[in-house]
Parts: structure tokens; sequence; C-alpha cells
């Protein structure tokens, strides 16, 4: 017969689950005028977030009989959810395969080794439907193994639940709902939607504002309605290239989008300014709260309190954002990228305007644009946002194949095959985006023109970037 309980103590590693403090910084966000709390949920025992996530996701499939003895849980994973995972399936018995991108930090992957899980390896740029892609991997090891549970954070209900039984809550309880915003990364939308939902259920005038990399869909998607073409970035567990069922993003007030350089920076000053050991994606949700902020001082709006979930911890970035060669290698650090930025790009061209077609556009006047100025492709524009593409083979089509007639709206005919980037992206991005991509479209982040000091709206359309344009200025670079 065992003892009882001893005073103080958690009866397994699950019981320490959540209750992780909300901090104030007091540095990285000293110039605007909200103030910026962080919810430091790297200090759950798995080292983030994806502990609720997985607590929950278990719990619910043991309920439903999904998950029994000598059962194997299959996932596919940036690496937190299977951390958690893996520490539940432990405690429970379970076997753990876990199938990842290969832009992964090695800490991750041996992170998960360690806690007894097989790890499969997947090339990270290809489309989510290739047969490679950690996602395909992931089904067919489902279909493969007998007894096998696939956890499916992209899908299952349980996710964002486990946010709205959980995170929120307790969040709720320690502020005692005196907040304004609440500030997440957008990934499989767990954490935005689950908190979301919780929050505007209490007070439906709290701000739910997502962070989004530059390369992931979310923003294009949530600002125009349309699928551009995602392309790769280096900051880990947040962003997509589709779109999970567990993204609610009816749910989201306000969408940012952060590039790499910006997130790795913010992740080494929270770091050495705060003394906070967050990770990669929780300095991206930090410098979204923080261009959200800059946001509301420019429009003259008043101060908030603005609380950032920061999912994970920065042990599991050692060998990456925390390595000074890793970082000047891959062009995060202030030296000089050789290749350049897309606004050094924009810049080394002879001025010329930026030429766009309106949503309202008939198919006559477009095709006169495209003949006047010898082009292939324009962008098309409503209300003063970009929301698409017009391109002459697409005209072609719906003139000889399917009958259109000259003043026709262009509308039926737009489309999503470009991409989008900020002029502090690195040229030597493009080629990789122009894979897949027919035009680049930069679009400002809402600061100032570099080269004139203007202040330019956010999302206003700079310029666009063809495969030629990019030849050009890769050229004049080696004559």
């Amino acid at each position: 017969m065992s003892l009882p309980l001893m005073h103080g103590a958690r009866n397994n590693i699950t019981d320490a689950i959540g209750g992780t403090p909300i901090v104030r910084l007091n540095k990285v966000a000293a110039h605007v005028k909200s103030t910026i709390y962080v919810k430091c949920e790297y200090l759950n025992p798995g080292g983030s977030m994806k502990d609720r996530v997985a607590l929950n996701i278990i719990r619910d499939a043991e309920r439903r009989g999904l998950l029994t003895p000598n059962s194997t849980i299959i996932e596919a994973t940036s690496g937190n959810t299977g951390a958690g995972l893996a520490m539940v399936g432990a405690l429970r018995g379970y076997k753990c395969v876990f199938v990842m991108p290969d832009k992964m930090s090695n800490e991750k992957i041996a992170n998960l080794r360690a806690l007894g899980a097989k790890v499969v390896l997947c090339p990270t740029a290809v489309d989510p439907d290739d047969p490679r892609s950690y996602y395909e991997v992931t089904k067919r090891l489902v279909q493969e193994t007998p007894n096998s549970f696939h956890a499916n954070q992209y899908h299952n209900p349980a996710n964002p639940e486990a946010h709205y039984l959980s995170t929120a809550p307790e969040i709720w309880e320690q502020t005692q709902g005196g907040f304004d915003a609440f500030c997440a990364g957008m990934g499989t939308g767990g954490t935005i939607s689950g908190c979301g939902r919780y929050f505007k259920e209490k007070n439906p005038k709290i701000r739910i504002v997502g962070v989004d990399p530059i390369g992931s869909l979310y923003y294009e998607y949530v600002k125009t309605g349309r699928m551009t073409k995602p392309f790769s970035y280096y900051v880990e567990g947040i962003g997509e290239d589709f779109l999970p069922s567990t993204m609610n993003l009816k749910i989201i007030d306000e969408i940012v989008r952060v590039d790499d350089k910006e997130c790795f920076l913010m992740t080494r000053a929270l770091t050495r300014d705060e003394g906070i050991l967050a990770g990669g994606s929780s300095g991206a949700a930090v410098a979204g709260a923080v261009r959200y902020a800059e946001q509301l001082d420019a429009q003259g709006l008043p101060p908030q309190n603005i609380i950032v979930l920061l999912p994970d911890g920065a042990q599991k970035y050692l060998s990456k954002i925390f390595d000074d060669n890793w970082m000047r290698d891959n062009g995060f650090l202030d030296t000089e990228d050789p290749m350049g930025t897309v606004l050094d790009l924009l810049r080394s061209r002879s001025a010329r305007p930026v030429l766009t077609v309106e949503k309202t556009s008939t198919l006559r006047q477009v095709i006169a644009l495209l003949k006047e100025h010898g082009i292939s492709q324009v962008p098309v524009m409503d209300q003063g946002r970009l929301c698409g593409l017009v391109a002459e083979v697409d005209l072609l089509n719906h003139l000889l194949v399917k009958g259109g007639k000259l003043d026709e709206s262009i509308e039926p005919i737009i489309e999503a095959d470009y991409a989008t980037v900020t002029p502090a992206t690195k040229v030597r991005l493009l080629k990789t985006i122009f894979n897949d991509a027919k035009m680049v479209c930069v679009l400002s982040t809402g600061n100032a023109d570099q080269s004139s000091k203007t202040p330019v709206p956010q999302d206003a359309l700079m310029g666009v970037i063809t495969k030629i344009d990019l030849i050009d200025y890769l050229a004049s670079r080696h004559s």
C-alpha cells in the first residue's frame, strides 16, 4: 500500500501542465504606447503550449475508444505537438511515430527521439498533396500501421478545444479579463481559434490578432479570400500552405505578417533584453504584436493591453536562431546580403508606374492595357487592395474556349497565381517563389519607404516583379 500523495506534489507530469505566468515586456516594446504582456507557455513540462493540446487529444481519443492498449500514435508535427504526445504517451504506454519537415531544428528531432518516439523526416519544399510531403507520408503510415491512431491536429476539434477549455480560461482568470487584444501565431489554428472563441464569448470587444509569416497563405486569404502561392520560409511552427479545418478565420479581427529576419531578431531580443528564453514562433508573435501596436499609434487610436502567447522555448533552437554562424549564413544578422532585398531590386529599375486594373474592368480594357505596354499579366485591384491577377493566357482561353465577350467583366478570370512579399524580402527567395508563381507582388508593411521616407499605407502595392525583372537585376549585379 503506497503512502498518500505528499502535500505540494503532483500525481504525474500531466498534472503539471498549465499554470504558466503572464509577464510584461519592458524593453522590446518600449516605443509603443500599448503595453504588451506575454503568456509563457514554454514553461509547460514538455516545453510548449502543445502539452495542453496533446493531453486533450489523447483524453478525447481514449473516451471515444480510438486509443487502446498498445496503440501507436502517429502525427505530422513541427515538433512541439509530437513532444506533448510523446510525453503523455510515455505515461500511458503508447508508442509514437512522428513525421516532420526536414527544416526543423536538430534539437526538436533529438527531443522526440529522447522521448522514445520514431521520427520520419520529409522534404519541406513540396506541395501538401505531394506523396513526399509530411501530410501525405503521415496518412500512408496510418494506413500501414496496425492499431494506430492519427492525432490529426490539423483537423481534430480536440485541438482548439484544448485552448477553449484550458489556456483561455486560465488567461481570463489571471487577468480578470483586463486586456484588450489577444495576439497569437497562426499555425494549425488551435490556439487562436480556441482562445478567440472563449474571449469573444466573455467580451466581444476583445480584438483577436493573428500573426502569419511571409510565405504562408493565411494573410492573403484573410485579406482577399484567394489562395495565393505559398513558399518556403525558415521560422518553425506557424504558417501553413493549406487551410486546416481547426482554423476559424472568422474569429480573427486583424492579421499582421512578419518575415523570418524580424522573427529571429525579436526572438534574440526577448532573450537578451527581457530574459525570456522563447523560440522562433514566440519571436514572430511578439513582432506581430509590436506591429499591431505601431498601427494603433499610427492611426491615433487609444493604447491597449495586449496579451501574446509564447508557444515554445529557446532550447530547441540553439543550433539555429541562437547560433551566430547559422544566422549570418542565412542573412539574418545585420550583414549585407550580396543579392540584396526586394527593395533593392525595385530601386534598381528605371522609374515606371505600377500598372494595375480594377476588378470592374472589362476584357476589352485589359487587353488594350496589355497590348499598349507589352506585358502579359497585370495585378487586379479592388478598392485599393490587391485582389488577384489577370494573365493573357486566361484572357485567350476565356475568349476562344468559353465564348467570352469583350465587354464582360474580368472578374470570372481573376486568378491567384501570384505570391506576395514585402520590400524586406530577400532576393534569394524569389527563385524559389518563381518555381510556382507567375508574378510576385510587393506589398508595403506600412512602414516608411526607405528610399524617400514617405509614409506608405499598409498593403499598398509598391511594385510587381516578373522573372525577367529578376534576371535583369541579377545580370546587372554581375556586369
